[in-house]
């Protein structure tokens, strides 16, 4: 017997084991757990996490060195690279990203949109509609320790939200960084690629200059096209190939420190760094540029903060990441101090020939895989755009059983793929593409610099003046590395910033056709006397069903309703209006994800479900969303004749519930999984059930199975037959109105999508045209909404709506 076994047994005995040894016992349990879940993640996050920051030792010499600086050459201008390298590495990615950003998560996300998020929900600059009040009690939406509202708002805060023009202002420029991150994944794999084929050039003498582009392009598109295949399949090998490239070029490192120079760590002095710019004066700063690209992928270690957490991020970098690279480009410095000739082709010069291939084929498939992480990553943020409302609607797949919550997206997926084809082909140089992917890189950074300074002052409630400092220690920084690279510009700069302007673009047109789409929506909703005057029946003919109407309103009748009912005068007889929207937090807890609520009288069997998702939320329409709904609402009804249904949300609509922490939720109702193909297939009544019969015609019934049989989207789904408790209820009405929904339910649901028709108005001016016509444009050629929440086809109704905005 084990000790962990033994620990069992004197847990479950009769032996009376003194306090302290049991808290000593699961301590120590505790301890073991925490260490291998630290060491687990530390692991994964070497193959997804640092490939970027990894593989930079294979191009950051040669851009260095390029252009004048390749007659520039001796011991000291070797040396105060080195430095450069060495004090630029220590300062951004080791005190800026491991020991300062990582503390700034957002419920353990972190990036861009996750800095936005928290300052959308600290200060007003959130521009998504349909925020209720009941979002801010969300047990995600408050974070300990920076939701303390005793404090008084901060002048900058003041100033902020007292300036409305701030909203957009900064929406732009956290959409920037993000436009920046997209550029980053076309540009990373090409110039990583490009980087590793390299090394032909040596031993197999490749003289060609157009082999090694060919080369590089055939690894982008089986790398993309492994992306759509599902990486999921070869993830597990991710993690060993990075600890193999990471173990290569530190054993290399140290070879090369010990063969040829080990005076090499006296350039660890920022002395040097004067050396450096005494010799090479302006055209040392002009290269400036090459020195940030050993940082390049630091980014990642704040974007992907949700995937692996802070500290086996910090045990990773700190630990083996950081080691490897310094000694890395130490050894480069060292080789390259006593082989001035060998600068274009450093790093695959300084490697020992016995070991050229084993650490080129490592190279290549390190390359491979770091551009994998990358890749995922320009996924994960066009995912946190679009639910922000600032990107067009795509396909977003999970695919990724080796790391939960990754995405995969089709359209991204192959964008990127032609982007960084271009690159190669058109440039077929490292240095120019190293050009465009620092400037895309440098600004995402910036970026988030000056959110983060935000983030001290209004979301931290730390002082301005430290605010201050943050900004002007890291932002100077960058603004040094950016001045450099305004030089580069005209050779491969312009490609991220004219890529970037063409995103903006698109995301923002995005943004504000879908801000003045709803803005009309409000603005046309039906009045609450209007559907009252109608009586219960609605002045329709109420059939048997359930009918789902999806609508951004979270309080109101939506247009689009009437306008139904003017058209066909029929509806069913229980009617949900469902409302899908995103709160500024990570995710939400599926406890807490449903809002339900009533419209209008109880003889009017209009209810309202609002589904709230998270940023980091990827809403698929799962299979059980009908039964949730229908238990939720079963949930409501019992809560609201018991006096519990929730708090006052102030509107016509009435009260609104997060039904699900109930404790009796999922108990209302009977539930069986029904083996045929209809839930109305099968008579057998469950044990203590009423029984509930269809008022559907046999002829109905028949058409409706073969419907069914004919969608493969139906016959995939679970059938869950629903049944009513027979029990006493207090209020008969109650019995009568869970007995109507079990009776919806059965005979069928049906799904009423708004299908709208965008245009200016006449009299706008010719910016709004063309932005309003950008979204009308986009919203024709992008996924439609059904196909987004995976809405079976026979089971769809659009209501066409046109829209003057």
């Amino acid at each position: 017997m084990n000790s962990d076994d033994a620990d069992r047994d004197n847990r479950g005995s009769s032996t009376v084991v003194p306090y302290g040894s049991q808290r000593s016992s699961s301590t120590t349990v505790d301890g073991r757990f925490q260490r291998k879940a630290l060491l687990f993640l530390s692991y994964q996050s070497l193959g997804y996490l640092f490939g970027d920051l990894s593989t930079s030792p294979l191009y950051v010499y040669q851009s260095i060195f390029a252009g004048k600086l390749q007659h520039i050459q001796n011991e000291e201008v070797i040396f105060g690279a080195f430095s450069l390298i060495f004090w630029t590495l220590s300062l951004i990615s080791l005190l800026k990203y491991a020991i300062i950003m990582l503390n700034a998560d957002d419920n353990g996300e972190g990036g861009t949109i996750a800095l936005y998020s928290q300052l959308c929900r600290n200060a007003k600059f959130c521009l998504l509609p349909n925020h209720q009040a009941s979002d801010e009690e969300l047990s995600a939406y408050h974070k300990p320790g920076c939701s303390n509202r005793s404090i008084p708002p901060s002048p900058l805060k003041k100033f902020v939200e007292k300036h409305k023009r701030s909203k957009p202002a900064l929406l732009l420029f956290v959409l920037l960084g993000a436009c920046m991150a997209i550029c980053v994944g076309a540009l990373m794999p090409a110039i990583s690629v490009l980087s590793s084929v390299e090394g032909l050039r040596i031993e197999a003498k490749i003289t060609d200059n157009s082999m090694i582009p060919f080369i590089s392009c055939v690894l982008l598109v089986g790398l993309f096209v492994l992306q759509h295949r599902g990486a999921d399949k070869v993830a597990f090998m991710f993690p060993p190939i990075m600890i193999l490239w990471l173990l290569s070029i530190f054993a290399v490192g140290i070879y090369n420190v010990i063969t040829w120079n080990p005076r090499v760590y006296k350039a660890l002095s920022p002395y040097y760094i004067y050396k450096f710019f005494s010799v090479t004066g302006k055209d040392g700063w002009a290269n400036l540029g090459g020195v940030f690209l050993c940082v390049t992928g630091t980014e990642a270690m704040f974007a992907d903060l949700g995937y692996y957490r802070q500290a086996p991020i910090r045990v990773s970098f700190c630990c083996v990441v950081y080691p490897c690279l310094i000694l890395q480009y130490m050894g480069q410095a060292a080789f390259l101090s006593k082989n001035l000739s060998a600068v274009p082709i450093s790093f695959y010069a300084s490697i020992p020939d016995i070991l050229f291939w084993p650490v080129f084929v490592v190279a290549a498939l390190a390359a491979i895989v770091a551009s994998q992480g990358v890749i995922s990553s320009t996924f994960s943020i066009v995912q946190q755009c679009h639910a922000f409302e600032c990107f067009p609607r795509v396909k977003a797949v999970h695919s990724r059983r080796w790391i939960h919550g990754q995405t995969y997206i089709p359209e991204i997926n192959w964008v990127l793929l032609i982007i960084s084809l271009v690159m190669t082909v058109g440039f077929g140089d490292k240095n120019h593409i190293g050009y465009a992917y620092g400037i895309a890189s440098l600004i995402v950074m910036f970026v988030t610099t000056w959110l983060m300074s935000l983030v001290i002052n209004i979301v931290r409630h730390q002082s301005l003046l430290l605010a201050i400092g943050f900004v002007l220690f890291f932002g100077s920084i960058e603004v040094l590395f950016l001045s450099s690279y305004c030089m580069k510009i005209p050779k491969g700069g312009w490609v991220p910033l004219v890529l970037s302007a063409l995103f903006m673009v698109v995301m923002y047109a995005w943004h504000y056709g879908s801000r003045k789409k709803y803005l009309f929506d409000m603005h046309n909703k039906v009045s609450m006397k209007w559907i009252l005057t109608l009586g219960p029946s609605l002045g329709i003919v109420r059939v048997p069903g359930l009918g789902l109407i999806y609508t951004e309103l979270a309080t109101g009748i939506p247009a689009s309703f009437t306008h139904f009912l003017t058209n066909l005068p029929a509806f069913y007889q229980v009617v949900v209006f469902v409302c899908i929207k995103t709160v500024p937090v990570p995710s939400v807890p599926h406890k807490e994800r449903y809002l339900i609520g009533r419209v209008g009288p109880k003889s009017f069997r209009l209810y309202r479900c609002i589904v709230r998702n998270g940023y980091k939320d990827v809403y698929s329409h799962e299979n059980d969303f009908e039964n949730e709904l229908v238990m939720s609402i079963a949930e409501y009804i019992q809560l609201e004749a018991e006096g519990c249904s929730g708090s006052q949300e102030g509107s016509v609509d009435g009260r609104m519930a997060v039904v699900r922490t109930s404790g009796k939720f999922g108990t209302r109702l009977l539930m069986s999984e029904s083996a045929s193909g209809s839930e109305e297939g099968s008579s057998t009544s469950l044990p203590g059930a009423l029984t509930v019969t269809s008022s559907k015609s046999p002829a109905l019934k028949k058409l409706q199975s073969m419907y069914e049989q004919e969608s493969p989207e139906l016959n995939n789904r679970r059938r869950i037959r629903f049944e009513l408790i027979n029990t006493i209820y207090k209020d008969p009405r109650v019995k009568e109105e869970l007995m109507e929904l079990v009776e919806a339910k059965r005979a069928g649901a049906a799904y009423v999508i708004g299908h709208s028709h965008v245009k200016a108005k006449w009299n706008s001016s010719f910016l709004k045209q063309f932005t309003i016509n950008l979204y009308s444009f986009l919203r024709k050629n992008c996924r439609s909404p059904a196909v987004g929440l995976n809405i079976p086809h026979i089971c769809l109704i659009k209501v066409g709506m046109n829209y003057h905005v």
